[in-house]
């Protein structure tokens, strides 16, 4: 009897096993091109710029002082074509870190400052 429930239990198994083999789909591939490999990339390059400097607290702090939802930001993101994309990133990439030269113009004055105090020139900063 346990032979028997053993012998039906394999034949349902397999059984099953050889309708579902049946039942499986073909996978379809094709060649992709080492263009559209690069292309793909730099989308998503392009992508991870633009989040990276949307994701920055004073960013987000101006649009929403500007009346622009966040959410809403990324939604607009998804829907950018590639070359809009990329024109963003690297008007991000060429955009001044600090947004304004006035920091460089104190920078160098400090430099010619110290330059003229040590050459004796000036006595700006006084020794204690």
């Amino acid at each position: 009897m346990r032979i028997e429930r053993f012998r039906r239990s394999c034949v349902a198994l397999l059984s099953v096993s050889l309708i579902s083999v049946g039942l499986q789909t073909p996978a379809a591939a094709g060649i992709v091109g080492t263009a559209d490999a690069i292309a793909v990339v730099q989308q998503q390059n392009d992508l991870a710029v633009v989040r990276d400097a949307l994701a920055r607290a004073d960013v987000r702090e101006q649009m929403v002082t500007l009346g622009v939802d966040p959410a809403e930001v990324d939604g607009r993101l998804g829907a950018l074509t590639a070359p809009e994309l990329a024109r963003l990133a690297g008007n991000i990439k060429e955009a001044p870190a600090g947004g304004d030269s006035a920091l460089a113009i104190l920078g160098i004055v400090f430099i010619v400052l110290l330059v003229l105090e040590l050459t004796g020139t000036i006595d700006i900063f006084k020794k204690t």
